[in-house]
């Protein structure tokens, strides 16, 4: 179901104004990434990329085409594990964290 202009809006405005909330949702999509959970891991990354840098930016920043990198993260999208990773590596790079398992702890930026 896609969602509606308000909400992509809300969620961009957020972010841009709360930076443990813009992390946050990052955080989210790299727990669901490692806890096996693609389908909801691909629309946190989006809704991250979508209310961050944007995927024209991320994709001239990785030498991609933008539309396979909306591709990857759509409902239909099944990535390859390098495109993924090359991704949050970036963006990553870009939101200036690095995050670290701890044992039953959950993932910590």
């Amino acid at each position: 179901m896609p969602l509606t202009k308000s909400f992509k809006d809300t969620i961009k405005a957020r972010a841009e104004r709360d930076p443990e909330f813009r992390v946050g949702l990052f955080r989210e999509a790299i727990e669901a990434l490692l806890s096996d959970d693609l389908e909801t891991g691909k629309v946190l990354l989006r809704d991250y990329v979508n209310a961050t840098i944007g995927f024209e930016t991320l994709a001239k920043e990785m030498e991609k085409n933008p539309k396979s990198l909306m591709r990857m993260l759509s409902d239909k999208g099944n990535p390859r594990a390098d495109n993924l990773l090359a991704m949050v590596a970036r963006l990553k790079q870009r939101e200036g964290v690095s995050f670290s398992l701890i044992r039953n702890k959950g993932l910590h930026a």
